[in-house]
């Protein structure tokens, strides 16, 4: 018999699947869909061109995740910047990176240089950074009330919400500031920016992010088995535990049990377990992907200000970008070629080289249930390892991962559910990293 069956093949799944494996316990992963990765993956377009579905980014202080990638052996296919590029309408850009001081002092000289923030901005700023280091470990409420309410109360300038609290947060969370736990943005700024001197730094893969997961790694996990195309189509509970499951048509057990679900499947497929997910709600990511006739940019990737588009990334020599809006509810209903108007539009503003070159194709991905929405007062909702089954874990951002809706979350969750069920198995390990200090 099956050691473990772990349903689910996104990043909460997979990182079960890595660590247990890791213990010697055997391991099947059922996952409905033909590929891996779940809502961070990349998929063909019906010419052949292969696309992420939308660019998920890390920080250092994902130790988790990085972890993660290194059990795959894939820790070389991310590419870490140190400097985050502001650019503003009409071409300015202002680079945001550290300098000589130490942590958390390290950005003061970028910091005090960005042009497109006025020195009463800066000064805010500054202001609420040393709140957060201050407050993080001694205030209670932060889990009940929105980042946009503690950045008032500190006396924020709109300039310096709207450039820069909501420039790095609502990409970070994909959250807007007002629908946004503060115990989140405390947890980004603290531990990406001012935790140590090079946590903030952002790895882009420069693979897609298909071939992180399926890579030759899973060729050295002989007792992990990956069972694509496989939904599980019924979970059949006995005695306050899972029995079986079944999938293609075919029963399959295991000793242990681990779903990785989203949140918006867990009641229909095992109602048994008893998981109130009716509090939860879910915020969407769009992303333009536009082929040019000749490069348009030189610059990697940059936030952009002051309009609907966030970031682009550059995956092409300039030819190809891909563009990217967090929090996008706004976009969800726009037809596509009226987002892709949109798109180009904004871009041209930043990018005059693009006003002038041809657009090749264009695709729009919408991610409607992208992530977990993460409102005030969620955190007393979302659920532990353990459920009421005897033989059933939990993972997935959407549980108790001690993360916002991110990569590092789903692996932290992963994480902690494998610690749970290799005890089960007595075979305790430890797989959970600790947050830098």
């Amino acid at each position: 018999m099956t050691d473990v069956i772990v349903i689910g093949g996104g990043l909460a799944g997979l990182s079960a699947a890595v660590a247990l494996g890791s213990t010697g316990a055997t391991v099947e992963l059922f996952e409905s869909r033909p590929f891996l990765g779940g809502r961070a993956t990349s998929y063909s377009l019906p010419d052949s061109e292969v696309i992420d579905n939308c660019q998920h980014i890390l920080l250092r202080c994902c130790v988790n995740l990085l972890d993660f990638y290194r059990r795959l052996a894939v820790e070389d296919k991310v590419h870490f910047f140190s400097e985050i590029p502001f650019m503003e309408p009409g071409g300015r850009i202002s680079i945001f990176k550290r300098g000589l001081l130490p942590a958390p002092l390290h950005f003061t000289e970028s910091f005090l240089r960005l042009p497109f923030l006025s020195l009463a901005d800066k000064i805010s700023i500054a202001r609420a950074f040393l709140g957060i280091m201050w407050e993080h470990s001694r205030r209670t409420d932060l889990d009940d009330i929105s980042m946009l309410d503690w950045l008032r109360e500190k006396g924020q300038t709109p300039n310096a919400i709207e450039r820069f609290w909501r420039q790095v947060l609502v990409s970070a969370i994909n959250e807007e500031l007002d629908r946004m736990a503060a115990s989140h943005g405390f947890q980004v700024v603290r531990l990406g920016f001012l935790a140590t001197n090079d946590s903030y730094e952002m790895g882009v893969p420069n693979v897609p992010l298909g071939d992180l997961y399926g890579s030759h790694a899973w060729g050295r996990m002989p007792n992990v088995k990956l069972r694509l195309r496989a939904a599980v189509e019924k979970v059949n509970v006995e005695g306050g535990r899972i029995a079986s499951i079944v999938s293609g048509g075919e029963t399959h057990t295991a000793r242990q049990y681990l779903s990785a679900v989203p949140f918006e499947r867990i009641g229909a497929l095992i109602p048994e377990a008893g998981i109130d997910t009716s509090a939860f709600s879910h915020s969407s990511i769009t992303s333009v992907h536009l082929w040019f006739d000749r490069p348009v940019t030189e610059l990697a990737n940059a936030t952009l200000l002051d309009r609907n588009i966030q970031w682009f990334f550059n995956k092409e020599e300039g030819r190809y970008l891909q563009l990217v809006v967090s929090a996008s509810r706004n976009l969800l209903e726009m037809p596509r070629q009226q987002v892709i108007d949109l798109a180009l539009k904004e871009l041209r503003e930043f990018l005059p080289a693009a006003s002038e070159a041809k657009v090749l194709k264009a695709h729009v991905v919408k991610e409607a249930r992208a992530t977990f929405s993460g409102v005030p007062g969620l955190h007393v909702h979302r659920p532990e390892p353990k459920t009421r089954l005897e033989n059933l874990w939990l993972a997935g951002d959407w549980t108790n991962s001690g993360w916002p809706a991110t990569m590092e979350g789903a692996v932290r969750s992963g994480y902690k559910a494998a610690e749970f069920t290799a005890a089960a198995l007595d075979r305790p390990a430890r797989f959970l990293l600790p947050d830098i200090k």
